[in-house]
């Protein structure tokens, strides 16, 4: 029932969404994380069933205490247009992340593509149209799956995230991938707030033999923690890396070059100064050097399809 009911709501946020004013938007949603977080701090940011590990698990290669993985959601043109320059950040601090774009929503750049992969960093795709009725009902994505696929097959490229983490990790079968992230460990602020309950990526198996690897985040998504909670640094990402560090998990960070501002100017509403993201990344390096392993989520699909 409760799923039904939270279902109805999102149909028809999704509806009225375009209606109403982006700061307006933020405001009313400021005003509902605050209540649910109030009422989830028993699971969020760390739920401790999370941490255990799968039955087959033989933990990460080399030695590695944990996985780090970086990938962005690029929901508008505005970060699009910013993939560039957060990929020089990245790169200066020897960092690699995968970029998920969103095929029919703006106009994507077959360079900017090109020079992320030249550039050693990856690319996927983000839904179709972030337009919150991809997981409507199974015609509807049966009927975009297809084109999904195109845009998958056209980058050469075989990882998808899905907007808004709507999920129905049986349908996905019927796209052409090896790997996604449609879920979260423990997250009661998204739409679909029930939780994977796992640090660890696990393998989605369907009824016709394909197979691909979910990679549940397991970081707050920078949105949630800047812009809605207004958090003035990093340090809810630093307690809960800590506690996957210590659980032998993946640390999986799930951000936006929408909501970076990455001007010396005042930092405009609805936006966060991409330094916050900066120097958490320098945080990281600092405290664990050596201990993580750091790749494409690409690679580490690839890591848990071997060992299976």
């Amino acid at each position: 029932m409760k799923f039904s009911r939270r279902n109805l709501i999102n149909n028809i946020f999704y509806t009225i969404k375009p209606l109403i004013p982006r700061r307006l938007q933020i405001l009313i949603r400021r005003d509902i994380v605050q209540k649910q977080r109030d009422q989830s701090k028993a699971v969020w940011p760390i739920d401790v069933e999370a941490k255990k590990k799968p039955s087959n698990w033989v933990g990460w290669p080399d030695g590695k205490q944990f996985a780090f993985v970086l990938m962005h959601d690029v929901d508008t043109q505005v970060g699009h247009d910013n993939c560039l320059k957060l990929m020089q950040i990245e790169k200066e601090l020897g960092i690699w992340s995968t970029f998920y774009f969103v095929p029919e929503r703006y106009t994507i750049s077959e360079e900017t593509i090109t020079t992320l992969k030249q550039n050693g960093f990856g690319v996927g795709v983000h839904g179709l149209t972030h337009d919150g009725k991809l997981f409507k009902n199974k015609k509807i994505f049966n009927h975009r799956a297809h084109r999904i696929n195109q845009y998958l097959a056209k980058w050469e490229t075989t990882g998808f995230s899905s907007p808004s983490m709507h999920h129905n990790l049986g349908w996905m079968h019927k796209l052409n991938i090896e790997y996604g992230t449609s879920t979260f460990d423990t997250d009661p602020f998204e739409p679909q707030p029930f939780g994977v309950k796992t640090i660890f990526p696990f393998v989605v198996q369907g009824k016709n033999g394909h197979q691909y690897v979910e990679l549940p985040y397991t970081l707050v998504q920078d949105h949630t923690l800047f812009v809605l909670m207004q958090e003035k640094d990093s340090s809810i990402w630093n307690k809960k890396i800590d506690w996957i560090a210590e659980n032998g998990g993946m640390a999986l960070l799930n951000s936006h070059p929408d909501y970076m501002h990455f001007e010396e100017t005042p930092c405009p509403f609805g936006k966060y100064p991409v330094k916050l993201y900066t120097q958490f990344l320098q945080s990281i390096k600092s405290t664990y050097s050596n201990k993580y392993i750091n790749g494409l989520s690409k690679s580490i699909a690839q890591i848990l399809l071997k060992c299976k």
